[in-house]
């Protein structure tokens, strides 16, 4: 992965302005913190380029620049829309693409405070994505499966973690039972795919706005559910489950199980830190934790 990575510069970003879309080549233009498969540079106050990093193949950014434009038009929160396309060039042989930017601060540099608006605006945020996806639409790749599916996923996370006072069975125990869960038996449903603390942000103490849609497929809609415990604050479940209203238990269980499979991901980016990479996140830990206490009260 190492050698996939290209040095991003502020001069490289604005000549390759210049070559491809120079009304906008003058724009401020300042780097983003964080990131992995993408680089983000702010450009201006309104706009923001995705500069393929780490990725190797465009697959990601292509989905994003097809869908989120269908997308965002129906969504209650913002979402980083594609504007303008970058192409390959011999000085960044990847793509690159121009968005809207999403005013907020990632939810992992910051905190929600008033749990119930945030539980209700999750809700509305997702009734609206949840919608049944056409034909077209695409498939999930290493992820979007029932959780039987993703067992040895999840114990693999669950034997690289350090896991303190958390008590293995009861870890366990949550998973089993999603296991055991029914399969999703409705349309193929939108699913961001992805939510996590670094991929939705806050404001004024409640969510405002989700981003990195990379991993947008057709399916389950379970995967997104996970949110409930994984971005709320305690008790927040159970208010988003009552806004939401369209999730039978078999989809709660299975939420609920890979919420825990996403907490034990969190621990564990925050335990390994960055190992020197761009994009580590060791202040993911105990945001992991958190999310794991949450999940083993339950709703």
């Amino acid at each position: 992965m190492i050698e996939s990575e290209i040095e991003i510069s502020e001069d490289l970003v604005r000549d390759l302005l210049r070559e491809q879309h120079p009304d906008l080549a003058e724009l401020p233009i300042r780097e983003v913190e964080g990131g992995w498969g993408n680089q983000m540079w702010r450009l201006g106050d309104k706009l923001a380029i995705r500069m393929q990093r780490m990725d190797k193949l465009p697959d990601l950014q292509l989905k994003e620049r097809r869908w989120l434009p269908v997308l965002a038009s129906r969504l209650p929160l913002p979402i980083p829309t594609p504007v303008r396309s970058g192409a390959p060039s011999e000085r960044f042989p990847k793509i690159w693409t121009v968005v809207t930017w999403v005013d907020g601060t990632p939810l992992d540099h910051g905190s929600i405070t008033r749990g119930d608006h945030a539980a209700d605006t999750l809700a509305a945020f997702l009734k609206a994505l949840h919608v049944e996806a056409p034909a077209d639409a695409p498939d999930a790749s290493d992820r979007g499966g029932h959780p039987k599916e993703c067992t040895d996923g999840f114990e693999h996370f669950q034997r690289a973690v350090d896991l303190g006072h958390f008590a293995e069975d009861d870890i366990r125990a949550v998973w089993d039972d999603a296991v055991a869960a029914p399969e999703w038996e409705g349309p193929r449903m939108w699913v961001h795919g992805d939510l996590h603390p670094a991929n939705v942000v806050v404001a004024d103490g409640t969510l405002a706005g989700v981003v990195d849609f990379g991993d947008v497929f057709a399916g389950d809609p379970a995967w997104d559910l996970a949110a409930a415990w994984v971005l709320l604050p305690t008790e927040g479940a159970s208010r988003f489950f009552n806004s939401y209203a369209q999730a039978d238990e078999a989809t709660i269980r299975r939420a609920h199980g890979l919420a825990a499979m996403k907490s034990l991901f969190l621990i564990l980016v925050g335990q390994n830190g960055d190992h020197g990479l761009p994009g580590g996140k060791p202040h993911w830990g105990p945001a992991g934790r958190s999310a794991l206490d949450r999940v083993l009260k339950g709703l």
